[in-house]
């Protein structure tokens, strides 16, 4: 049987094999309200908000859960059905704070959404309202108190994320969302990912806010205030004006930057073509001289804790790259400094992220090689939103402008970045014509691009067939790792991202976020890489006028000292004592250590 044929609200309805009866309705645009429900993740039924009443069952049914079949006769719109939905949302809303006006999710919330949508405009209930303390401790923040236990939060971190920091702690009345033995997020295998805030329906998760210092610091006239963005985020932010999903908006987000009061605007597109010609080259170096392979990608934060916990054995195998950002730090508090005759110490570098692991980058005690802290904050996107709303900017409405030189000038190669894949195209292409000494005839590597969550392929450099792997989403880092592990893979160059779809979809972008919001924004990074005059890092010209100046040669002693790092081996979930767990990783045999998961 091709397809099923199933009555929603007399409307006759096509539907495939499989799909659940809340899919079915979605395919034919029939509404049904949700809470727990999300489009990326497996249904769960939780939160009995899409009950729907079905011929001949004697009891309403979750539309998320139940199984569409064929001759299935459905009603959505009952009086049973409305007033059941209804209870549901009310029951929610009784043990839930009234402080709307002040939650980080306001008009954005999915609970607020539903009581307006229902009608409700009283509380007939009132719950116990259990207290919470608000974990602060990390980047990424716990309000218990605004939690509906739909438990996306979880999901997202254990099936998307392999890493498994929050669960369902305690039952019935008493349960709450939260690391296990009720820890502080700063004392867990946390990477600072921030897709639990992305999947979040309510203001129970959220990020550690840095909006008010940095208007502080804007408003200082003893300091000089500059901001570097992400290549994701000129793909997202529009979204934070009203516009659709993947709007372009690189020179008007930097007329908007510019009215804020930042002093210069850059773009961490500058250092991503840096990054490419130290990490490039560090892949050439590798496989010429017998280096450790596969070499793997390290622009991504989250991605870097999640190996420093799960996979200290493959440090060795990270790029000691730093991340663009980073990069951008150092250089902005050196190279720019001297020529632009500016004190460093009163330097202020702000970074425009679509991530919220950036903010624990920034702050990792590494991250001071230029002197003093590289990056002093970051804002994600949902916070340049916000900044851009109090200040009256509509993005919509600017006319654009360019980015300031010298650290403003950038390659198409740079700005893919911001997708899965990109990273990895962007080596290719300098890695190719280095190694060749050959113009690429194509510089659309389209092996590599694409949501599927991993892509391998091989690719032709002259004599060598280079064997690449991209992985996006950190259980899918977790399956590539571990085939690597176990000596079932022979990669050369490997690509990893912490978040689906790459920086993307990073856990400080515009909230919502899901499959087909990641496209249209994967689509507007490979228009802008299209548009760009130069798409191959190596021919940016002032990246080789640094080299020139300042750093001397990629993988030279100056570069080293303030281009690259290292990283730590940090405590497994599994293991208390770091010693002990050291021991217990160098024990294991060869091809059988495997990575230890939170209960």
């Amino acid at each position: 049987m091709d397809t099923i044929t199933l009555t929603i609200n007399s409307q006759k309805v096509e539907a495939e094999p499989g799909m659940t009866v809340l899919e079915a309705a979605q395919k034919a645009h029939i509404y049904i309200p949700t809470l727990c429900h999300h489009p990326d993740l497996a249904p769960e039924g939780h939160c009995r908000v899409c009950l729907v009443k079905i011929e001949g069952q004697r009891t309403l049914q979750p539309a998320c859960v139940t199984p569409a079949a064929d001759g299935m006769v459905v009603d959505t719109t009952a009086k049973s059905v409305r007033e059941a939905r209804r209870l549901s949302v009310e029951l929610l809303l009784s043990n839930h704070p009234a402080d709307c006006l002040q939650c980080v999710r306001n008009q954005s919330c999915e609970l607020q959404r539903l009581a307006k949508e229902m009608g409700i405009d009283e509380i007939r209930f009132q719950g116990e309202r259990p207290e919470y303390p608000v974990d602060d401790s990390s980047f990424v923040i716990r309000d218990n108190e605004k939690c509906v236990l739909c438990r996306r939060c979880m999901r997202v971190c254990h099936s998307i994320q392999g890493v498994g920091a929050l669960a369902a702690i305690n039952r019935g009345s008493e349960t709450f969302i939260g690391p296990a033995f009720a820890r502080r997020m700063a004392d867990i295998v946390c990477v600072n990912c921030g897709q639990c805030i992305n999947y979040c329906p309510t203001g129970a998760l959220r990020e550690q806010n840095a909006i008010a210092q940095v208007w502080k610091e804007i408003e200082d006239p003893d300091k000089f205030v500059v901001v570097q963005t992400a290549p994701a985020v000129r793909a997202s932010v529009g979204e934070e004006s009203g516009m659709d999903s993947g709007s372009l908006v690189t020179g008007e987000m930097v007329t908007g930057l510019r009215l804020l009061g930042f002093d210069r605007v850059f773009d961490t597109d500058f250092t991503a073509d840096l990054t490419i010609m130290e990490e490039g080259n560090e892949l050439i170096q590798r496989l010429q001289s017998g280096g450790v392979l596969p070499l793997i990608t390290s622009c991504c934060p989250g991605w870097i804790k999640f190996a420093e916990h799960f996979y200290p054995d493959l440090l060795p195998n990270l790029s000691t790259c730093k991340s663009p950002q980073q990069m951008f730090g150092a250089v902005a508090k050196t190279y720019y400094a001297e020529k632009a005759g500016l004190d460093p110490s009163k330097m202020v570098v702000v970074s425009i992220m679509p991530c919220t692991a950036k903010k624990f980058e920034a702050q990792r005690p590494e991250m001071h090689d230029s002197g003093f802290r590289d990056v002093d904050y970051v804002l994600t996107t949902r916070e340049l939103g916000q900044m851009l709303r109090e200040a009256g900017i509509d993005l919509a409405t600017l006319p654009p402008s360019d980015y300031d030189d010298p650290l403003g000038t950038s390659t198409g190669a740079a700005v893919i970045f911001g997708a899965t894949g990109g990273v990895m195209e962007a080596a290719l292409r300098t890695a190719y014509e280095v190694i060749t000494g050959k113009a690429l005839p194509n510089l659309d590597f389209d092996e590599v691009r694409g949501m599927e969550g991993i892509k391998t392929a091989t690719i032709p450099v002259g004599a060598i067939e280079l064997k690449v792997a991209v992985a996006h989403g950190l259980a899918n880092a977790r399956k590539t790792l571990d085939l690597i592990r176990d000596g079932k893979a022979d990669f050369q160059f490997l690509e990893i991202m912490a978040c689906p779809g790459g920086c993307l979809g990073g856990g400080g972008q515009p909230i919502p976020i899901d499959y087909g919001i990641r496209r249209k924004r994967a689509q507007a990074i490979y228009q802008a890489d299209q548009g760009l005059p130069i798409r191959k890092s190596h021919e940016n010209p002032v990246v080789v006028r640094i080299y020139q100046e300042f750093l001397g040669q990629p993988l030279g002693h100056k570069s080293h000292e303030l281009l690259h790092t290292h990283y730590t081996p940090r405590p497994n979930p599994g293991i208390a004592d770091p010693d002990q767990q050291a021991s217990a990783i160098g024990d294991q045999p060869e091809g059988q250590k495997k990575a230890t998961t939170v209960a």
